[in-house]
């Protein structure tokens, strides 16, 4: 397969650019009238628009719709008033394009056939992302039609150690034993496992970039699971490789790796030598080291817990204002939180640290 080019059209250009857009230009550090707000998981199983649309529908289903997935992507904008949407899809969504059977059911994301030999990893291909994944490019120009220049449409994708997680376990876990294991038993085979996937994610963002993604976002949600020397090997490495790839598609990549505090250092050097331009934060990382660590050189996005937003109001709002407080001399802080919305998660209380952070 020959590499996607993430260069879109001359109408990309005319009708996605977004380069002044609140939440485009605080991810580039440049000065804005506000703290711009968005949050992972906004669209999702928390809002009425999602559970009325997903009633009786299979949850791959309604990602391949591009209708339907860009009506749940736009929800957020219309119900929240945020300054960014983020496609509707899932992390999963690639490796199926690889070869692996996904299926979701009660318990989450599951692989119908895991990997559990290095034949298993030699069998899947590095796909085609037009060709194999063109829904999720849909849905980014379905999208880009609603919100009709009125916000940046957000792509995303999952980083290699997380998938491989889902790829050797098979189903959601606290540990993840089988990845764990296979990382120490057969390291050689997992490595070319992992090369398979980076290459698979560097061309799919490549892909949602050319089809009008304004930003992108790297998602290793299990990368604070590896011992020290794992992350580097396992986590950093791949997602370096992957931010690399897609240096001058001229769009802000975002780094968000859950866990991670303890890797702050290594993270913010990898910033540097690659250019990042912004880094998620999950809630376990107090602001101040951040700032400490990372100073200028990227924007911060984060951090409120999510667990936060089921609080009083009075005092969810109060911590809205203490973590603005600690950013409001960094130069790139996006409000948003330490992890996604969670399903049972109030919206007025959604809605009101919005209406905080714009000052309504």
């Amino acid at each position: 397969m020959g590499q996607t080019s993430c260069r879109g059209s001359g109408e990309r250009e005319k009708l996605l650019d977004l380069e002044n857009s609140l939440l485009i230009r605080k991810l580039r550090r440049q000065p804005t009238e506000r703290t711009p707000v968005w949050f992972m998981r906004q669209a999702g199983r928390y809002l009425p628009g999602y559970q009325r649309i997903r009633k009786g529908m299979n949850f791959l289903d309604l990602c391949k719709d591009p209708d339907l997935a860009a009506e749940v992507t736009v929800e957020p904008l219309e119900v929240l008033n945020v300054d960014a949407v983020i496609i509707f899809s899932d992390i999963l969504v690639p490796l199926e394009a690889m070869g692996l059977g996904v299926e979701f059911g009660d318990r989450g994301p599951c692989m119908s056939d895991p990997l559990s030999s290095r034949a298993d990893i030699d069998a899947l291909r590095v796909p085609d992302p037009v060709a194999e994944t063109g829904f999720v490019m849909d849905v980014i120009r379905t999208v880009h039609r609603h919100v009709n220049g009125r916000v940046p449409v957000l792509g995303f994708a999952g980083a290699p150690w997380t998938l491989t997680c889902y790829a050797l376990e098979g189903s959601p876990s606290r540990t993840f034993a089988a990845a764990q294991r296979m990382l120490y038993e057969s390291p050689a085979d997992v490595h070319v496992l992992m090369e398979k996937i980076a290459d698979t994610v560097t061309e799919y963002l490549k892909a949602q970039i050319a089809a009008g993604a304004n930003a992108v976002q790297l998602f290793d949600s299990w990368g604070g699971m590896l011992s020290h020397q794992a992350f580097d090997e396992f986590s950093l490495h791949y997602c370096r490789r992957i931010l690399e790839g897609l240096d001058g598609c001229g769009v802000p990549r975002i780094l968000f790796i859950r866990g991670a505090g303890s890797h702050l250092e290594k993270i913010a050097r990898m910033v540097d030598e690659v250019g990042v331009e912004a880094v998620g934060l999950d809630e376990m990382i107090p602001p101040e080291q951040a700032i400490r660590v990372f100073g200028d050189r990227c924007a911060l996005q984060g951090n409120l817990p999510p667990q936060a937003l089921f609080a009083p109001q009075e005092d969810l709002l109060q911590r809205v204002r203490n973590l603005q407080e600690a950013f409001k001399d960094h130069p790139g802080h996006v409000f948003n939180l330490g992890h996604g919305i969670l399903p049972p998660t109030p919206v007025p209380n959604v809605q009101a640290v919005v209406r905080e952070i714009r000052g309504e």
